[in-house]
């Protein structure tokens, strides 16, 4: 998509895949090709490599700065559908794709930067243009989120997103981590829970 001959980029990422707790939120992000700048120069980089407050402040920028910033939010219950249920091919990067095809749309970009999940990220683009039907350039890579900063910027806005949703969650449950594997207090919430 262009606007006065300018044309529009956009990344899309996802956070909280494989997470214990808590939702996988696909976000992404557009804007003109000439203020990809202002995301390198204000420090924007993939979201697990800065730090809760750096990634707030830079979420402000990004709302700020992009022409559009859209955020899906996937439930528990719905993951869980894909992963039992689903036929081979068609689990949770299928889930992934069917997001981030609704992201594709709304943020109205002629060339889409996509973090693939997928081990073949060509397969992964693929099935992305089967659903979006639409001349859309799109490009999947692994690790997009540190190559490419409108990514990154994508990156931010999931991450964000999702640790708000947490925040919510902790108000009504007590202290649940992060809500990962990796993290003991969202093992230890479970457990209890379970229990």
């Amino acid at each position: 998509m262009s606007f006065l001959n300018e044309t529009f980029v956009g990344g899309v990422d996802e956070a909280g895949r494989g997470s214990l707790v808590g939702p996988l939120v696909v976000a992404g992000v557009s804007l003109p090709i000439s203020r990809l700048d202002m995301l390198v120069s204000a420090g924007v980089k993939d979201s697990k490599l800065l730090s809760p407050s750096s990634r707030a402040k830079l979420y402000d920028l990004i709302v700020n700065v992009a022409e559009k910033v859209y955020a899906i939010e996937i439930a528990p219950k719905e993951i869980d559908k894909y992963v039992l249920y689903g036929k081979r091919l068609r689990k949770l990067n299928y889930l992934e794709v069917e997001a981030m095809v609704k992201v594709i749309r709304e943020i109205c970009a002629g060339i889409v930067y996509v973090d693939s999940p997928d081990v073949k990220p060509e397969r992964f683009a693929e099935n992305i243009m089967e659903l979006l039907h639409s001349d859309v350039k799109i490009i999947a890579e692994h690790y997009a989120d540190k190559k490419y900063p409108i990514v990154s910027a994508a990156s931010i806005v999931a991450k964000v997103t999702r640790d708000r949703r947490i925040k919510e969650l902790e108000q009504v449950y007590g202290t649940i981590g992060s809500g990962y594997p990796s993290d003991p207090r969202t093992v230890a919430f479970v457990r209890s829970w379970l229990e």
